[in-house]
């Protein structure tokens, strides 16, 4: 019998031991606070070619063929639970003035360089596909490939594939990853994987988000994810069956959580200033989130002993990553290590090499 624990239960971890389970190991879920954390704080875009930028070769690759273990992932988390968890087809950036209209001609060409096709939309062509977004528009990018998902619906769906498949979940902390008995350990713990292994590069990036809810008489949700950025700030909107998620804030803050006036009346400035007609939704919820950021912005995917596997650090696309993690996860264990994931090896920076017993009362 292959025994296996995976310690951190967000998206990463559920799918990896759903997955793991499936695949005919014994599989044991280890998180206080299962489906909680980043992973139900936020706005679910696969976008990885419209956030592409020219020397970040890397990342746009890894994140394009991230977005491509998404369909089969989908269908089977759908074949195992009737969760459909797509929300949106397609992306829209979109410009206020010269200089990011200029940065989106930018982007299309580089990412179009790499094989990936972004289209450029004159002020009508916007319009014509979103009509209720703010006339101060001059200019947008289409991605055609670059869907949404509902984050909230993809970790219930995964909490309830892994008791479909038998894991056992335990609603425990993990102090000293030595302690446990398995053959093999999956650390995907997010922001608080460096607590547990010494040297990890892997450090809490506080994001905001706002959820609006859509009432009657105003103005339609968007069919597509709205991107932009609004005096400098980026700014997304994601469309929910029941209104909008706006996001997101980013700060250096530590372990801090805290939702802020300042934040979130940024947000609500930056969206209305993309899409007029959300003053009149319900501000259904403000919450906040630690992503799991690493220096270079690629995740740490892959083998730190013999016996562990990373699987943390996947910042702010923790939704977009979570398919081929689960994926790569499965290949290290059979041992046969996922070439599409070899530029998130965990040993590309100074290696860690040591476990670390956590000082904050485990992991959560």
């Amino acid at each position: 019998m292959r025994t296996l624990a995976v310690v951190g239960g967000g998206a990463i971890g559920l799918a990896a031991a759903w997955r793991a389970a499936e695949a005919g190991w014994t599989v044991t879920l280890f998180d206080p606070a299962v489906a909680s954390g980043a992973s139900w704080v936020a706005g679910g875009m696969l976008a990885p070619l419209s956030e592409g930028w020219p020397g970040e070769d890397a990342v746009l690759a890894f994140g394009a063929a991230a977005l491509a273990h998404w369909p089969e992932f989908a269908a089977r988390l759908e074949a195992t639970t009737g969760a459909e968890v797509y929300v949106a087809d397609q992306t829209l950036t979109v410009a206020l003035d010269a200089a990011d209209a200029a940065d989106l001609r930018t982007i299309a060409d580089w990412v179009g360089g790499h094989g990936h096709d972004l289209r450029i939309l004159d002020r009508a062509g916007v319009r014509e596909l979103e009509p209720g977004l703010a006339r101060t528009v001059r200019a947008g990018m289409l991605a055609t490939a670059e869907p949404a998902i509902d984050n909230r619906l993809l970790v219930t769906a995964l909490r309830q594939a892994v008791d479909a498949a038998g894991v056992e979940v335990r609603a425990e902390a993990v102090d000293d990853l030595d302690a446990l008995p398995h053959d093999q350990i999956v650390l995907a713990a997010g922001a608080a994987s460096a607590q547990l292994w010494a040297g990890l590069p892997v450090r809490p990036v506080k994001g905001e988000i706002l959820r609006l809810r859509h009432r009657p008489g105003a103005q339609p949700v968007p069919t597509r994810v709205i991107r932009a950025r609004v005096h400098g700030r980026p700014v997304y909107l994601v469309p929910r069956g029941d209104g909008i998620v706006v996001g997101a804030t980013q700060y250096e803050a530590g372990a801090d959580v805290t939702v802020t006036v300042g934040g979130v009346r940024d947000l609500i400035a930056d969206a209305e200033a993309v899409l007029p007609g959300i003053g009149e939704y319900e501000l259904a919820e403000a919450n906040s989130g630690s992503r799991p950021a690493t220096p270079d912005n690629l995740p740490l995917i892959g083998r730190l002993t013999d016996r562990i596997i990373a699987a943390t650090g996947h910042g702010r696309n923790g939704m977009l990553t979570t398919a081929i993690t689960a994926d790569a996860v499965l290949a290290e264990l059979a041992g046969t290590p996922l070439p599409e994931v070899a530029s998130a090896n965990p040993q590309r920076f100074s290696a860690p090499s040591a476990p670390a017993v956590s000082s904050a009362g485990g992991v959560r």
